[in-house]
């Protein structure tokens, strides 16, 4: 069947059952968040030829796609916290993993869930929070059996029946978000069967970041294509569920990575492949089918997006804006300057930078100025896709984008347009001082409007400090507790 035959018959199924719902549409929308892991935009409907996401690419055609969608930062718990929070880490505190006791600074922090339930909607997580202190937001349910959804158990089948039954028999709009554990590593070449006939080494092509091309790295890449697979059939899965509730008309769906993919210069760095994210929103009537928007996204513009679409009256002070207008098809004025971070994703990745980026150019300014980036350590000895003795032998770009990521200068610049893998620091070229000076005042303005507190050297100093004295049995340590919320927030 031809793939355009497939999104018509898709859309049609769609809308029969918006028509033939017997539910009674409530006085405002509910709302489906759908979050992945660890993945850039290899969909079908990114213009990715490898990846087999039917439902994934009906979805783009039934909604609006947004083609230039970023994090706030590459790393798992702090993406989430911008995401529910609608504040970049260094706002909320969560500035690394939660499963190593980094937290938000205060518990009050208003975000989505806890906002909706004031409201009268039943809320709901499936899979992680990964945000301390849990307590902060108020799900109805949260259900996360690690013999069903987890890194070793991946049963998309469970997933989507557990969250069917909350969507069917919610009396009130409702709020759920659903959260796979696809495609973190490991990368799991078949799960419950899924998917039914795996991609093998010789089926796909190394991505045009990755440094190297070995049998290893292609079966890697074969599983994590697999996961993707996976991951859209789960998808289609929900949404079936969502459709028999009778409730689709009136809900948006919303899917998006945590953040980019765990290979070399990807996840936890500020490079664009651990930025950069799909972001797909679907809303009957609200949001135009098959429109596709380049505008410069974040996830800080998520919360703003869901307390307008809700009705409710979004906190004083939010960084972000509601992407409805965009969703409409409205002109609207809008950011010309994107921004994120790394600070740090467990102890030993601490390396604070910070980045601002515009339509065409990328500034990454890194703060610590005496040290090499320990996260390119972390992945040769993880292992993960490059080991050591083969960096000598890449090819010269690939060389010197590597030697850039692992002994990094105080600022780095990337043209995007002509270098959209930034394998070409171009910071030190005389011709490009007025685009560093420009991005470099954007982005001190950036730090003082959202009182980033490692803009303050003595604040940079006591967090190193921190790091640096840390012991190793913090994570054992029952009583342990960081101590840069007081002096940080």
């Amino acid at each position: 069947m031809n793939p355009l035959h497939r999104v018509w018959i898709g859309a049609a199924t769609l809308t029969l059952a918006c028509l033939s719902a017997k539910a009674a549409v409530p006085s405002r929308p509910n709302v489906l968040m759908i979050v992945s892991e660890d993945h850039c935009p290899n969909l079908g409907c990114y213009g990715d030829r490898i990846a087999r996401t039917p439902r994934l690419d009906r979805l783009a055609a039934e909604g609006v796609r947004f083609s230039r969608a970023f994090v706030t930062q590459a790393g798992c718990s702090q993406s989430r916290s911008s995401i529910l929070t609608g504040l970049y880490p260094h706002q909320n505190g969560q500035i690394g993993l939660a499963t190593h006791k980094y937290t938000m600074y205060r518990k009050d922090t208003p975000n989505i869930p806890a906002l909706l339930k004031k409201a009268g909607y039943r809320t709901g997580i499936i899979g992680k929070l990964h945000i301390n202190p849990p307590s902060a937001f108020p799900f109805d349910l949260n259900w996360n059996d690690r013999k069903f959804i987890s890194f070793a158990k991946r049963d998309v089948r469970k997933i989507a029946s557990v969250a069917g039954q909350f969507m069917a028999t919610s009396p009130t709009p409702f709020f759920l978000s659903v959260n796979y554990p696809d495609a973190h590593v490991p990368f799991h070449k078949q799960q419950k069967g899924l998917p039914a006939e795996p991609l093998g080494p010789g089926d796909v092509a190394p991505l045009p970041w990755l440094p190297v091309d070995t049998p290893r790295i292609r079966k890697h890449l074969a599983n994590y294509y697999n996961c993707l697979s996976r991951l859209d059939t789960g998808i289609g899965m929900l949404l079936d569920e969502l459709a028999r509730s009778g409730k689709a008309a009136q809900t948006p769906v919303i899917f998006l990575s945590d953040h980019g993919a765990q290979f070399s210069r990807g996840k936890m760095t500020c490079y664009e492949p651990g930025l950069r994210v799909p972001l797909i929103v679907r809303w009957p009537g609200h949001a135009e089918a098959g429109r596709v928007r380049d505008e410069l996204v974040s996830t800080i513009d998520l919360m703003p997006t869901i307390l307008e679409a809700t009705g409710l009256t979004a906190p004083k002070g939010l960084p972000g804006a509601s992407l409805l207008p965009l969703m409409k098809g409205r002109p609207v004025a809008w950011r010309k300057y994107l921004f994120a971070e790394h600070t740090v994703h467990y102890p030993p990745t601490y390396f604070p930078q910070r980045s601002v980026r515009d339509d065409r150019y990328k500034l990454i300014v890194n703060l610590l100025r005496d040290r090499h980036n320990p996260l390119a350590d972390t992945y040769l000895q993880r292992g993960w896709d490059l080991a050591r003795p083969a960096i000598a032998k890449l090819e010269p770009p690939f060389r010197r984008a590597w030697q850039t990521f692992a002994h990094p200068p105080t600022v780095e610049l990337y043209d995007l347009k002509a270098d959209p893998y930034e394998m070409n620091n171009l910071a030190d070229r005389p011709e490009h001082a007025a685009t560093v000076k420009r991005l470099g005042d954007k982005l001190t303005a950036w730090q003082k409007q959202t009182a980033d507190p490692l803009a303050d050297p003595a604040k940079l100093d006591k967090l190193t400090h921190e790091h640096d004295s840390l012991d190793p049995s913090y994570r054992k340590d029952a009583g342990f507790r960081w101590r840069y919320p007081t002096y940080m927030q």
